[in-house]
């Protein structure tokens, strides 16, 4: 008995994990031949969890606290062994701890350019890049699809993974999103939200909880960037007179408070001041030149009115006119007025109006047969 008590006593009565890294997410406790003494201590601390397995299988899950290995805290387990009453041999099996804290500041971003159309520049190629941050969820889902035996699992083994899947998705989203290039910043956390909302679901598949994601940096290719950058140059410098005369006053300016300067600068600033000069130049036969020549709109046909019993008739144009005048509705004596008249004047005195009066036949003679 004092043989196997002595043998017993050189296992390790307590099984427990501290780490002061920042990347390890999974640590299998080291036993040699994977030999636990029941009833030895095992501690879970906060923000870990510990699973047991037995000959390959998962057999307890433990929570933060402190455990006895004994036959009534290892439920799961002892239905594997089949363990009687009063058992109190070593048993073989293997605990894994899970860091169950938050992995902050985890690094994504795309390989390759984003192609997607853009409505005021076309076709764009877009680069972007951010962080997340994850925790486990699921110790068992974790172990089974992610970690297998590995006995130190870090996030350098995982992140590349979640790259891609964070890529992918964030690909699909902002190339149906429709929004404009520019506007891009200012949607980086709803961007964030939303392709947290896409992607959460396949980090479950991995035990894996994600709670945020963040864009940090959407950008354009060098080139694209250089021509944005001349266009915003363009629109500070805004009427480009106005600067030619600025940069001539300038370089006049630098001429007056250098008057001792050598001839070489003396050469420089006159070739600035004919270049100001042409640019002013140009630019003045630009906004001097005459527009592209068109044709007059159509004569307007003049309309009068007509004076009918005392009261103001028409405006009537002058076909209609001719018309009245023709059917004797119209004398020499009715007064008219048309714009461009002073006053009211009789049919017969206005220029426009008086040879229709010469053209017109005398009324006929009262039949006298």
């Amino acid at each position: 008995m004092a043989l196997m008590d002595k043998i017993f006593g050189e296992f390790v009565d307590v099984i427990q994990w501290t780490d002061d890294s920042q990347d390890t997410m999974v640590y299998r406790f080291e036993r040699y031949g994977n030999e636990i003494k029941y009833g030895a201590m095992l501690t879970v601390r906060e923000g870990q969890s510990a699973v047991l397995v037995n000959e390959g299988e998962i057999a307890d899950v433990f929570s933060p606290g402190m455990y006895e290995l004994r036959t009534a805290n290892l439920p799961i387990l002892s239905t594997l062994q089949n363990w009687q009453r009063g058992f109190e041999s070593p048993f073989k099996a293997e605990v894994y701890f899970f860091n169950s804290k938050l992995f902050t500041d985890l690094k994504w971003g795309t390989k390759n350019p984003i192609i997607l159309r853009d409505p005021e520049f076309g076709p764009v190629r877009l680069r972007a890049f951010g962080t997340y941050v994850v925790r486990i969820a699921d110790p068992s889902v974790f172990l089974r699809e992610i970690v297998g035996t590995d006995g130190r699992f870090t996030t350098d083994e995982l992140t590349d993974q979640l790259r891609n899947v964070i890529v992918a998705r964030f690909g699909s989203v902002i190339g149906g999103s429709g929004i404009p290039v520019l506007d891009l910043a200012a949607n980086y956390d709803q961007l964030g939200k939303f392709v947290t909302g896409r992607i959460a679901p396949e980090f479950a598949n991995y035990g894996l909880e994600l709670n945020q994601l963040l864009v940090e940096n959407i950008s354009l290719p060098p080139e694209v960037e250089q021509a944005l950058d001349r266009r915003t140059s363009m629109g500070v410098v805004g009427d480009l007179r106005k600067y030619a005369q600025f940069q001539a006053a300038e370089a006049m300016r630098a001429a007056a408070s250098n008057p001792g300067g050598d001839a070489g600068a003396g050469i420089g600033m006159g070739m600035g001041f004919a270049m100001a000069k042409q640019i002013g130049e140009a630019l003045g036969t630009e906004a001097a030149a005459p527009p592209a020549a068109t044709p007059p709109p159509l004569p307007q046909e003049r309309s009068f009115y007509i004076a009918k019993a005392g009261q103001q008739t028409g405006p009537f144009p002058l076909g209609e006119v001719r018309r009245q005048v023709q059917a004797g509705e119209l004398t020499a004596a009715s007064l008219v007025w048309s714009a461009g008249m002073a006053n009211w004047a009789s049919a017969g005195e206005v220029a426009e109006l008086a040879p229709l009066f010469a053209a017109t036949p005398p009324p006929l003679p009262p039949d006298h047969s």
